[in-house]
């Protein structure tokens, strides 16, 4: 199976990245499936249900967030009726949706999405993310029911990204990271076969700082002091990701590739 995972969304330079360029690299690369982390698709802070239907538009089959999951009060009652936006599987109990969800795929292959978020550095105490992929990974093994596997880790710590990475290594297709904005290069598989990126970077304006425009928050590290409020910034956004080749008998990764499209970055994708 040949699948797509594109990083955090940020604005609407990134909405317009993900609307110019997942169509033609659905047809051109053949993808059965298109993983996208939306979190940051509305003003940078959270996902629109207009702004939801966007990106499913273009071309995503599943949208996953992060942190700023509900920043967009919209999303509380959009969430409950869209069953293609996957929220966090460790947030709050009582929040709406689904943490994890299998989806149908092209030629009746069945693939599970899940997101978690971390605990190291993040602002708010969340559950814990092992334990959570653990129930989930053992009720979905690969090569049982599912085709393939995507775990979507939202966190600051490439450590614990890491961490996750290697305890679903093996149990999972593919673990890529999101949350920092800051494609990383490590793109491998790992010794059990699962896919790994620490950070797959964003889809958004790279000359910024992690996509908002550059002005405030170099002011705040300069002198400490708030001005205005962050806005994203508004050039031609990098559409980056990862690219993934699985085995449908067993689940495991047999390609691995860093994916840049337009913008700033130098393009990278498979051939």
């Amino acid at each position: 199976m040949k699948i797509l995972f594109l990083g955090d969304v940020m604005g609407r330079a990134g909405r317009a990245a993900i609307s110019e360029h997942l169509p033609r690299l659905r047809e051109a690369w053949r993808l059965d499936f298109v993983v996208v982390n939306g979190e940051n698709a509305t003003s940078g802070v959270g996902l629109s249900g207009d702004h939801a239907k966007v990106l499913l538009d273009a071309g995503a089959d599943v949208i996953t967030l992060g942190d700023h999951a509900f920043d967009q009060k919209d999303m509380l009652t959009f969430i409950a009726n869209e069953p293609r936006i996957i929220r966090p599987l460790n947030f709050s109990k009582a929040a709406p949706g689904a943490g994890a969800r299998v989806f149908k795929a092209p030629g009746g292959r069945k693939v599970l999405v899940a997101q978690v978020l971390g605990q190291v550095f993040m602002k708010r105490p969340f559950d814990d993310p092992f334990s959570a992929l653990d129930a989930l990974l053992r009720q979905y093994p690969l090569g049982g029911q599912i085709s393939a596997s995507l775990i979507d880790i939202h966190c600051e710590a490439t450590s614990e990204k890491m961490g996750v990475g290697h305890f679903c290594d093996g149990r999972a297709s593919i673990v890529v990271g999101t949350h920092t904005h800051v494609p990383t290069a490590d793109v491998m598989i790992l010794p059990g076969g699962t896919a790994y990126q620490s950070d797959a970077g964003m889809c958004g304006d790279y000359n910024s700082v992690i996509g908002m425009e550059k002005t405030e928050p170099m002011r705040r590290f300069v002198t400490g002091m708030p001005k205005g409020r962050f806005t994203p910034a508004m050039e031609e956004a990098t559409l980056s990701g990862l690219y993934v080749e699985t085995d449908d008998r067993t689940g495991k990764a047999l390609r691995v590739q860093m994916v840049r499209q337009g913008g700033r970055l130098s393009p990278a994708g498979p051939e």
